[in-house]
């Protein structure tokens, strides 16, 4: 990658000269990019809603984003949007001046839902699941009134799995934030291009960049959620055993329906014997 000004976007201007950062934006750029070629996210000429919420995880996706657009790789319209949503001592100029600066199409929008969570969620209760709805639902609206075909989301690989121990640990079901789905509409892609990228390369990035990272306040503050203590887990097997993180991600991307217990995905009723068994050759239901 060449950094000379006229030949890199004005999002990594200023970018280290280190070989250790030139490694990390390397690998952060590859993952992004096997994610979109994998889950087939790219429709020629779309347009993406980019949603920012001023955290590390998104001003990464946005730069991934624009180094691969700006190389010619990723051949769709990019409008950045930041949803503020109310919450006291929100920095409200902060992505605007940023997304100004950069020359990054966006679009700010204000929808007061930190009134609707504090008000509708009891006391003690986490605020995630209703701020996540009401949030969701104004990023489609946005997407709708742009004119754009997806919904692009900064969640990276360890959103992915700690999400999928959430289900595992609490929901009774083996499932997780997939790369790309269809909303319940039917009229909007959503995808998570970084999907293969590690937290801990997320933090690294944006810190070495100096983006101006805006805490989440709402809910991040309280005590006892679910995904901390998840995420707690997952840091002592990783301690523990280094990589640990990323074998089990590979396992997400090897589910031997066979070998669970699952029958609407697998006929065990119609297994017989006298043949030899060939997974590859089962049929599976598609999944809706």
């Amino acid at each position: 990658m060449l950094d000379q000004p006229e030949d890199i976007h004005p999002l990594f201007h200023g970018a280290p000269s280190s070989t250790e950062f030139k490694k990390l934006r390397k690998r952060i750029v590859r993952q992004t990019r096997e994610a979109i070629e994998q889950y087939g996210m790219v429709e020629r000429d779309a347009r993406w809603l980019v949603c920012l919420s001023g955290g590390k995880d998104s001003y990464t996706l946005l730069a991934a984003l624009y180094e691969l657009k700006w190389r010619g790789l990723l051949p769709v319209e990019i409008l950045a949007c930041n949803l503020d949503q109310g919450q006291p001592g929100f920095p409200a100029t902060v992505l605007p001046e940023f997304l100004e600066k950069m020359g990054v199409p966006h679009r700010i929008e204000y929808q007061d839902t930190y009134s609707v969570v504090v008000d509708k969620v009891p006391q003690g209760r986490t605020y995630c699941a209703l701020c996540s709805r009401l949030r969701r639902g104004n990023l489609y609206r946005i997407a709708r009134e742009e004119g754009c075909s997806a919904v692009v989301l900064g969640h990276h690989r360890d959103d992915i799995l700690e999400t999928f121990f959430m289900n595992l640990f609490h929901g009774g079901r083996l499932a997780t934030m997939p790369p790309k789905l269809v909303n319940e509409e039917g009229d909007l892609f959503v995808y998570r291009p970084l999907a293969h990228v590690a937290e801990a390369d997320c933090e690294k990035f944006a810190k070495a960049m100096n983006y101006p990272i805006i805490p989440c306040d709402l809910c991040g503050s309280q005590d006892g959620l679910q995904r901390q203590q998840v995420k707690q887990i997952l840091d002592g097997w990783e301690k523990n055993s280094p990589g640990r993180r990323q074998v089990m991600f590979r396992a997400l991307m090897n589910a031997r329906p066979s070998h669970l217990l699952d029958p609407k995905l697998f006929d065990f009723a119609g297994l017989q014997r006298g043949e030899p068994f060939d997974e590859n050759a089962a049929q599976i239901p598609d999944l809706r």
